[in-house]
Order: C-alpha cells, then structure tokens, then sequence
C-alpha cells in the first residue's frame, strides 16, 4: 500500500488493476518460451501418441469388423451343415422306413410260401393216409366179405385169385354205388 500511496502522491494516475510494461513483457516472453516448447516436444509426441491410439482404435474396430463378417461366414455354414444333417437324417430314416417295409413285405412272402408249403405237405400226408386208410379198409372189407361168405356159403373160399376178383368186384359195385349217390344229392 506504500507504493500504491507514492505513487498516488507523484500525481501519476495509475491503474492498480494493470501490471507494469515490463511484467508483461517478461509475461509474454515466458508464455512465448512455453508455448515453443510445448509446440516443440509436447503438441508432437501428444500427436503421436493420438495417432497411435487412433491406429489402434482403428485397427480394433477393423478387427472387430472382420472378426463379426468371419463370424457370420462361420454361423451361415453352421446353419447350412445343420440343415444339410437334417436333410441327410431324413433322407436315412426314409430309406430305413423303406427297407422296413421291403424286409416286412419280404418276410411276409416268405411267410405265406412256408404256410403254403406246411398246407400242400399236410395235404398230401392226408392224401397218403387216405390212400392208406382205403387199402386197409378194402383188405379188410374183403377178408370181412370172404368170410361172411365163407359162413353163407359153407364152404371155403380158399382160391386166392377167385377171392382177389370177388373182392375187386365187391368194391367197385360198392364205389359205383356211392358214386350214384352222391351225384343224386
């Protein structure tokens, strides 16, 4: 305050809001000096460093931008394998359907020609039984006959060929008759 009272008493008006001349030339030359240095050394390497950042952002986001297109590739051919394992898992249950049906179809037939096979092996056994049971029943018809005649008569047939001809004659008067009625009913 002593300064400010000189030089108020000198009678110099004078701002105490304004520095001297020379503060603010030194002020100047100091912010002038910085500001070199900072243009110098600071503003480049802050440049750099900027630059590489940005670099790297860039290449991130490039990166990340093939990574997301690789990505998509990758989804669409799993979607495409997967669409490709359906088609292929139908296709396989198609033909096992199919060879179920043909193995079905097949054990069918060979199922029918066995049954076929026991039916005619089962005729012909009853075919050969009755042919059978006829002889029997004729030889027994006849040895019947024979003696039955043998009693009427009272005396004995003894002639083979005479009783094998009897006999013959017998039963096909006997078969003519059946035969006469069944033609009837």
């Amino acid at each position: 305050m002593y300064e400010y009272a000189v030089l108020a008493a000198e009678g110099e008006d004078v701002n105490p809001l304004l520095p001297a001349t020379y503060d603010i030339v030194w002020s100047i030359v100091c912010v002038a000096i910085i500001a070199a240095v900072f243009y110098k050394f600071v503003i480049p390497s802050l440049n750099k460093v900027l630059a590489e950042r940005t670099e790297k952002i860039e290449g991130g986001i490039a990166k990340a931008e093939a990574a997301q297109v690789e990505a998509q590739q990758t989804l669409q051919q799993y979607q495409q394998q997967l669409a490709d394992a359906r088609l292929e898992a139908a296709r396989i249950r198609e033909e096992a359907r199919t060879q179920g049906q043909q193995i079905l179809a097949q054990m069918r037939t060979e199922a029918q020609a066995e049954s076929d096979r026991i039916v005619a092996a089962g005729h012909s056994q009853l075919e050969a039984q009755r042919q059978q049971i006829l002889t029997e029943l004729r030889s027994e018809v006849g040895r019947t006959a024979v003696d039955l005649a043998e009693k009427i008569i009272g005396q004995s047939v003894s002639d083979e060929a005479k009783q094998a001809a009897s006999i013959e004659r017998f039963l096909s008067e006997l078969d003519s008759s059946d035969a006469g009625i069944g033609v009837g009913r």
